[in-house]
């Protein structure tokens, strides 16, 4: 038994040291960041095919004109301040946002603003520190 729990926390402690090692978050593709609006939306309102479509397209080309958006940014060879981020975004979040107001009803789209939408934002992966 003792062999085990020692083989079972060797292992647990290769893997943390590999995963630690193993560099930078990945970020995820447009259709995998679509994929997960899609599944949100679809438990949250049971949206028909048509709407889920319509709703797929718009988060489609948000996705990718926010890529695009920061590929130019990130061209210049130094990373953009978090306000040229943002004021690169603002124009392409408030168009994603004018096509959902205009495709989901006025209840369904205050539930995806207060209670879907923060859940979405994505998450910073907690810093390495000290090298």
């Amino acid at each position: 038994m003792k062999n085990i729990s020692l083989l079972l926390l060797a292992s647990f402690a290769v893997v943390l040291t590999v995963s630690a090692q193993g560099g930078g978050f990945q970020r995820r593709t447009v259709e995998e960041r679509v994929a997960s609006i899609h599944t949100k939306m679809d438990s949250a309102f049971k949206l028909d095919a048509t709407k889920l479509a319509e709703v797929d397209a718009i988060f489609t080309t948000y996705y990718k004109e926010s890529d695009k958006a920061r590929e130019e940014l990130m061209a210049s060879g130094e990373r953009p301040s978090r306000e040229a981020m943002q004021e690169k975004m603002q124009p392409l979040t408030e168009a994603r946002e004018k096509k959902l107001k205009a495709a989901l009803p006025e209840a369904q789209y205050e539930i995806w603003k207060k209670e879907i939408e923060p859940g979405m934002r994505p998450q910073r992966p907690p810093s390495g520190g000290g090298n």
